[in-house]
């Protein structure tokens, strides 16, 4: 199944090659969780602070359960500080 994903700031360089700005598409099996898909491209999950799939929340504790399916977009962001 294809999925797209969004990797942004500092995990923007996981991305594969002919990725688009910030996003590609990944094909993944069916199943397939967002750790699955980080994991596929070596994005360390510690990283992975933000996470949305369609536009929606991801907490922590179902980013390994949670299925996606053929069509989602993940998007992910890192921990990040400012004043």
């Amino acid at each position: 199944m294809i999925i797209r994903i969004k990797l942004y700031a500092s995990l923007g360089q996981h991305l594969p090659s002919g990725a688009v700005k910030n996003e590609a598409d990944l094909d993944l099996d069916e199943g397939a969780t967002p750790v699955d898909a980080f994991s596929r491209l070596n994005v360390p999950l510690e990283q992975c602070h933000l996470v949305l799939i369609n536009g929606l929340f991801v907490p922590p504790a179902e980013r390994p359960t949670r299925a996606l399916v053929a069509g989602d977009h993940l998007a992910a962001w890192p921990p990040v500080a400012g004043g």
